[in-house]
């Protein structure tokens, strides 16, 4: 028996419909994740390709974006743990240059930028009561890392109450291995693992 049928037989894998309001959040897709000398870098490149496409399918339909990145003070007090257990969080600091976001993924006047301190960008934040009065009900999930920050605000969003469908082709880690491992995770117990095109077509609709 395979894992997706051991885990159907034991009554996992429901299906989560997406709602009619769709925001499109895009996870910490920042320098620190594709810069050479980074040490956060993962193999960013075919996940920063995906995340124009559906940017510009989310600007074209007048979906909401939202884009988050991180950054601390020195010392990092407002991670907690977390930036004690993630040494590598040191590069954020000060609103350094790898907290910045790529050219091609570049927020324009008037879209959401929302600064986080831990791996969820629920945690802390005032996201879930913005989505609210958005009136939004699905969340189209994409960014960096598969297993980090993406999966901690897919689980959030599904606990606030809000679909989340997290796009494959838009998401990266620091191996294949760790990404495909953790999309079969999030997709049995926490929310909808689609592609590109279908996601596409959610906005599109």
């Amino acid at each position: 028996m395979d894992a997706h049928e051991d885990y159907r037989r034991a009554g996992f894998g429901g299906t989560l419909n997406a709602g009619s309001h769709i925001a499109l959040l895009i996870v910490d897709v920042v320098r620190a994740y594709l810069d050479l000398d980074s040490p956060l870098r993962l193999d960013g490149d075919g996940a920063i390709a995906a995340n124009q496409q559906l940017l510009a399918a989310a600007r074209a339909a007048g979906a909401p974006v939202i884009f988050t990145t991180v950054r601390y003070t020195p010392g990092g007090r407002e991670g907690g743990l977390f930036y004690r257990k993630v040494p590598a969080l040191e590069v954020f600091v000060d609103g350094g240059p790898l907290g910045e976001f790529p050219a091609e993924i570049a927020p324009r006047d008037r879209e959401m930028v929302l600064v986080k301190h831990y791996p969820s960008a629920f945690f802390g934040t005032a996201l879930a009561s913005t989505l609210r009065g958005m009136s939004i009900d699905t969340l189209l999930i994409s960014g960096f890392s598969t297993s980090g920050c993406v999966r901690a605000t897919a689980l959030d969003a599904l606990c606030h109450g809000f679909v989340p469908i997290v796009i494959d082709e838009a998401c990266a880690d620091r191996s294949p291995a760790i990404h495909s491992q953790n999309l079969f995770d999030i997709s049995k117990k926490i929310g909808e693992v689609t592609d590109l095109a279908q996601a596409i077509d959610l906005l599109e609709k």
